[in-house]
């Protein structure tokens, strides 16, 4: 081929992806590989307290797992997102650093693999002591997402239970912030949600295949509130993917390598 016509050829190529990048909001790179680069730069990384990190270095799980380049990573975030959103204690509930770096904790976990985790579906967290009563819908709540009044609602006893027993695939602000993920993901038009709703489509016909949606009730590993609605199936996968990994990929690795590719989660960051 004459070098000249495969220049024009490469340049055409460059031009059209281009195009394309403009036109659907995505880069190259995302294009092509559905994954995100430079997931964490920064020109600098805000601090937290020797209290904060100390109840990180304590409390939790995930963040002892990473290393310390890691850490700083994760501390850098959830500063951020402590910047970001209003925390609100009602009922008499009185917010404490546990409270603020736990919830906070959770939802940077969930969001470590995506560039765009600052998600602006909430903008405030409210935190009960305990179940409180919604006057939305008449009714005892442990926690609850509204996209309208773009909060989430947590009591906190419910909450710290979560904690408590770390591989019962039960944990409210897992559940609760999938919900405001999934929200999120499929609204809005940043990268990181570009690539939570392409994988989300996929696991949708995934689901449809002949077999597979029985084969994972029959297992009996989610439990029967997954199939309430497409919403709480995926709140559902959420605890498992983040409390028993070993098992839901041993059980399920198609379904857990859609999660895992929804969220660009990072197996090998955890030690």
């Amino acid at each position: 081929m004459d070098p000249f016509l495969a220049l024009l050829l490469v340049v055409f190529g460059v031009v059209v992806f281009v195009f394309l990048s403009i036109m659907y909001g995505k880069s190259l790179y995302v294009l092509l590989f559905n994954k995100l680069l430079c997931i964490h730069w920064s020109p600098f990384r805000r601090k937290i307290s020797t209290a904060q990190r100390n109840i990180l270095s304590n409390e939790f799980s995930f963040y002892q797992k990473l290393s310390i380049e890691q850490q700083q990573k994760f501390e850098h975030r959830l500063a951020c997102f402590l910047g970001k959103y209003q925390f609100i204690g009602n009922a008499g509930f009185v917010l404490t650093d546990q409270c603020l770096v736990l919830v906070s904790a959770t939802f940077v976990m969930m969001t470590f693999g995506m560039r765009h985790y600052l998600i602006d579906v909430f903008d405030k967290i409210i935190i009960y002591p305990q179940s409180y009563f919604s006057t939305i819908n008449k009714d005892y709540h442990k926690g609850e997402f509204n996209p309208k009044l773009k909060v989430l609602v947590f009591s906190w006893k419910d909450f710290k239970e979560g904690f408590r027993i770390e591989n019962d695939n039960l944990n409210l602000g897992l559940h609760e912030f999938s919900h405001a993920l999934y929200f999120h993901g499929v609204k809005s038009k940043d990268h990181s949600s570009v690539i939570f709703a392409d994988t989300y489509i996929k696991l949708q016909r995934y689901l449809t295949e002949p077999g597979v949606l029985s084969g994972i009730v029959n297992s009996d590993y989610f439990r029967i509130y997954a199939y309430t609605n497409q919403m709480e199936f995926l709140a559902v996968i959420f605890e498992h993917f983040f409390e028993t990994p070993q098992i839901f990929k041993s059980q399920f690795p198609e379904l857990y390598n859609y999660i895992r590719e929804m969220i660009n989660f990072d197996e090998s960051i955890l030690r």
